[in-house]
């Protein structure tokens, strides 16, 4: 062992730790190749994670829709939960008055929520059902929604629906919509889930990077469960559910952050499989700013680790069990992509203030950093570009903007992580996100 002189230590703060750990070290540590090998085994662990995420995108090429079963028509409640929203609301209940179902099987219905414009008078002008809550302490969707059932049930009873239709005020509609769910309702699913679309698509890289992940999710996600015979996931809004389900649970019962999600959650591990209307298509508004976005999915990042905390054990057991498919993919929704990038992140983190102090190569463990950053950014655009080309017609903007937009979604997809990041250590709640874009659907689709 070496000997520092004491005037070494003061001038080299660093020498004397330097020159024990290069003396304990291998060379594989000190070169640094070891937060490499870290590095290739989160990589490795990550595709062999999602990998059958890739198999889903070949399966829409490959295998065909089934047929629908004899229809019969059903009683549909609309639940529309509706915070300040006189300016977009009119255009969706325009939408739901113009459907080619029988108009006397459904009814809509709007909670205006903590309102203070004229939310409620337009809603009851365009003919829905309009009850109004106040409540500053319980707010958020999901408590809106449950006062919203309670009304109805007080109102109508708990079965002469046979199913909910959950709406978010901002949605324009296909005419075909509640026709095509329907069908769907009649193949006997008791949970359903449609095709979303987007009202903004090319206002910016920002409304472009939601969209394009819900057509993703739509077409590569849930499309390609159903011809799998899985089970697919609620997303936000356009779903539906039968109306023992709510007797079942005793009303809407979801209040965490990301209540879809939960929903899903409850149902996939209680044995039932979600449904996918691939023709049943409804447009939503996406947020502008990035200010906006970073808000809207902080909430979805901490909604995520709400569901896991709750959810997590039953769905690693029913892993191991004839669940297993559905199961499986619902733990890689919620939780292990997180993980491993930010495992990812600590790690190159740690290597490089590891090299900086003992004098490493550090320039392996960036060059791993930006390969591994490489690779996720190039499969991103290969997943937005292969979405792109598929789904081109139902993508209402110019052309130049499809595929420039394609280069710009792996960008806004990795702004997740530093708001997956901020999630974990900052407390969250629900705050209601503007809806400005009164647009028709003639509008979207010119």
């Amino acid at each position: 062992m070496r000997i520092i002189p004491q005037n070494g230590i003061k001038e080299r703060p660093f020498a004397f730790l330097k020159i024990m750990t290069q003396e304990i070290q291998s060379d594989f540590l000190s070169s640094g190749e070891i937060f490499v090998a870290i590095n290739l085994l989160l990589s490795v662990t990550f595709l062999v994670c999602y990998l059958y995420q890739f198999f889903y995108i070949a399966v829409p090429f490959f295998c065909k829709d089934k047929a629908h079963k004899p229809t019969r028509d059903h009683r549909f409640a609309v639940l529309i939960s509706a915070r300040n929203e006189e300016a977009v609301l009119p255009i969706l209940l325009e939408s739901l008055n113009k459907q080619t179902y029988a108009r006397e099987n459904f009814t809509v219905f709007v909670i205006a929520d903590n309102c203070t414009d004229k939310t409620a008078a337009v809603a009851k002008e365009n003919g829905a059902v309009v009850y109004e809550r106040s409540n500053q302490e319980k707010v958020g969707k999901g408590y809106a929604l449950d006062f919203l059932y309670e009304k109805i049930v007080a109102d109508y009873g708990d079965t002469h629906f046979d199913a909910y239709m959950i709406f978010d005020a901002d949605n324009v509609l296909d005419p075909h919509y509640i026709e095509e769910i329907n069908k769907t309702f009649s193949d006997g699913y008791e949970v359903i889930t449609s095709y979303r679309n987007s009202k903004n698509y090319g206002d910016n890289w920002i409304t472009a990077g939601y969209a394009l992940w819900f057509l993703r999710e739509s077409e590569y996600l849930n499309h390609s469960r159903m011809l799998m015979n899985s089970s697919c996931a609620v997303s936000g809004t356009g779903f539906t559910f039968s109306s023992k389900i709510m007797r079942e649970v005793g009303g809407w019962k979801f209040f965490l952050l990301t209540e879809d999600i939960e929903f899903t959650v409850y149902n996939v591990v209680n044995g039932r499989k979600i449904g996918y209307a691939k023709d049943a298509e409804l447009y939503d508004e996406q947020p502008i700013t990035f200010a906006q976005s970073w808000r809207q999915r902080l909430r979805w990042a901490k909604g995520y680790i709400q569901v896991w905390s709750k959810y997590g054990n039953v769905l690693m057991k029913n892993i191991f069990s004839d669940k297993f498919a559905s199961c499986y993919d619902m733990t890689m929704t919620i939780m292990p992509a997180l993980v491993l990038s930010i495992l990812t992140l600590i790690n190159c983190a740690v290597g490089t203030i590891f090299g900086l102090i003992f004098d490493w190569e550090i320039g392996k463990i960036l060059t791993s950093l930006i390969l591994t950053f490489a690779g996720i950014y190039g499969t991103l655009w290969v997943i937005g570009a292969v979405t792109t080309a598929t789904q081109w017609k139902k993508i209402h903007c110019h052309w130049f903007k499809k595929i420039f937009y394609t280069f710009t979604f792996p960008v806004f997809m990795l702004t997740y992580l530093p708001i997956a990041i901020t999630a974990i250590f900052k407390k969250v709640e629900w705050k209601p996100i503007a809806h400005n874009q009164v647009k028709r659907l003639s509008d979207i689709t010119r």
